[in-house]
Parts: C-alpha cells; structure tokens; sequence
C-alpha cells in the first residue's frame, strides 16, 4: 500500500520541467506542497498555526504565493527557512514580513535584505501546527550553509541543489569540490525520509537519492579512467556515455558539462597520475 501510495504522489506530479513562465501548487503529501516558480521549487508546508515555507526565490514568486495560499487552505507564512544562501534560491524574503526567518550560522547574518531571526548549527527542529520541521546541516559542498528539510508526520524531504530525482547535476557543477558534494549527498541519504521533494524538477523517493549517489560515483570513475588512458577533457566530452542515465532529465545538453566538472576537479585535487 505504501509503494502503492508513493507511485500515485509521482504520478501526480507530473510537473512540466521546461515549461516557462510557470507558477503552481503542486501537492506532495499531506499538508506538504511544491511551489513551482519557473524552474525553482519552495516547500510549503500548510499548518493551522501559520504556513512554513522553504526557499523564498524571488519577491515576485512570494507576492504570487502570498495571494494563492488561500487556494490550498493556507494562511500566511510564519516561518520562512533558507535550503540555503544563493541568490536563485534565497532572494526575495521581503515577501513575508513579519515571518521568522531561520538559516544556518553560516549563511549571511541578512540574506537579499532580510534579516535571519534564527541560525542553526548541525541540527534543529521546528514543532509548528501539529508538524515537526527537521533541519539538517549537510556539510560544504555546494555551498556553505546547506540544510536539508523533513517533515513530518509526512515523512517528505526537502533538497535543493545538492540532489533531483533522474535529473543531471548543473552543468559543470559550478567548480565546487565534488569530494564534498559526495559527503553532502552521503548526509542526506543518512536522513530518514520517504518522498523525495527536490529544489528542481520532479518529486520522487529517497530511492533516487541513492541513485544520484551511483551516478556521481560511476562519473568519477569513468572520466578518471579516461584521464588516466591519456584522453583530455574535451575529449571524453565528446565521446564518453553513461547509457544508464541516458533518460535522466538533461543528460544531452547538461552530461557533457558533468563530464567537464568531474576532469576538472580530479586534475585540481591531483587524483590523475
């Protein structure tokens, strides 16, 4: 009954991913909901005390939200929680005023304005509306001050970045140090969680963090072999495939540029010799 209730949640959310312009509540689970801005998704958690909220994108995207969450039952957000501090993601937070902000102790004391009300070490949980909002520092990697969110009774975790479900990581990985973007994927799959909510593209399960993890691993492993055998960068870009992934979202435009990330940091960290 339960894969049985996790396949309908998917199927549901059968979200157009390159659709533009696009603004959308998309139901997860319970009280838990996606807020689709474009490309970027919020966590909208609907409770009787206040509606949390996770990643505030843009002030457009807030003033959107502020209007339409009387159309899933929600009431203003009281609580506005930062995945974490980069801009895509974080700006806007003007939208709620009066909310109390949290973010991890490494993120800016103020993020696009806004003050932080409370910062987060390793750990903390929010108990709100009958819901318990777990916040889980994921370490360095892809930023600095990445937490991951779980809600509960509903079991669905929230994070952006870091991992998607069957979706490519972005381009070339921004130069981030992917040792520590595996140990940042590794946290979280420590989390316990069911439904898979990401910050881009479709909802999925925890299952798809394991699979996130196995293609990062058999990246590395294949484009290390490549460097060692004497190829270069451009050339394993234009010739290695990982068959496997072929169906993932954005494997032909952003595979490549995976390939380029993954050569670059194996030459910065001295892995090739």
């Amino acid at each position: 009954m339960k894969r049985l209730l996790t396949t309908l949640i998917l199927l549901a959310f059968a979200l157009p991913v390159t659709a533009q312009d696009t603004r959308k509540l998309h139901p997860v689970k319970g009280d838990v909901y996606l807020f689709q801005n474009n490309f970027h998704m919020s966590l909208i958690v609907k409770t009787p005390e206040g509606t949390v909220r996770v990643d505030p994108i843009n002030a457009e995207a807030g003033a959107w939200l502020n209007d339409n969450l009387p159309s899933i039952g929600a009431g203003p957000v009281s609580h506005l929680i930062y995945s974490h501090s980069h801009a895509d993601h974080a700006s806007g937070g003007s939208a709620h005023p009066g909310a109390i902000t949290i973010a991890h102790e490494n993120a800016p004391e103020a993020i696009d304005g806004t003050e932080i009300t409370v910062q987060i070490g390793q750990f903390a949980s929010l108990a709100h509306g009958g819901k318990t909002i777990e916040m889980t520092f994921l370490g360095s990697g892809h930023g600095e001050d990445m937490i991951a969110v779980v809600v509960r009774p509903e079991n669905v975790g929230f994070i952006v970045d870091v991992a998607a479900p069957k979706r490519m990581f972005f381009r070339n990985m921004g130069g981030a140090n992917l040792d520590d973007w595996k140990a940042q994927i590794a946290t979280a799959q420590g989390l316990e969680f069911e439904v898979f909510a990401p910050g881009h593209g479709i909802v999925g399960t925890k299952a798809d963090l394991d699979d996130v993890m196995t293609y990062m691993n058999e990246l590395e492993a294949a484009v290390l072999a490549g460097l060692q055998a004497g190829k270069t960068s451009e050339d394993l870009q234009a010739t290695l495939k990982l068959d496997a992934y072929k169906d993932w979202i954005q494997y032909d435009a952003w595979f490549p540029m995976n390939v380029e990330g993954m050569a670059a940091h194996l030459k910065a960290t001295g892995k090739v010799n």
